[in-house]
């Protein structure tokens, strides 16, 4: 029966957790978004402090709609991590929430 409504299929979100972490510096947020978003990876949420010179941030990002994959990301973001001098670590959500479960 053709009820006129055309049925849309969506990919389910995929999201990962970036975490970041180093000392303070000009350009980190800037060159990680900017990485996420060569990989058409969508921020979907974000913190980030600065305590006593030491720069953390903490991403949700989705990669469902990404050009690579996540070990592809991870690659990408390590490279960006040593340029920086901060330390990149990317994991699966549902990894993360298993390994920080309480």
């Amino acid at each position: 029966m053709d009820d006129g409504y055309e049925v849309i299929k969506t990919k389910e979100k995929e999201h990962v957790v970036v975490t970041v972490m180093g000392s303070d510096r000009i350009g980190i947020v800037a060159a990680v978004s900017n990485a996420l978003s060569g990989c058409n990876a969508n921020i979907v949420d974000i913190s980030q402090t600065i305590m006593q010179g030491i720069f953390a941030m903490i991403l949700v990002v989705d990669i469902s709609a990404a050009k690579c994959d996540l070990l592809g990301l991870e690659d990408i973001l390590n490279k960006v991590g040593a340029e920086l001098g901060v330390k990149i670590v990317v994991q699966h959500q549902d990894i993360f929430r298993y390994m920080h479960r309480i």
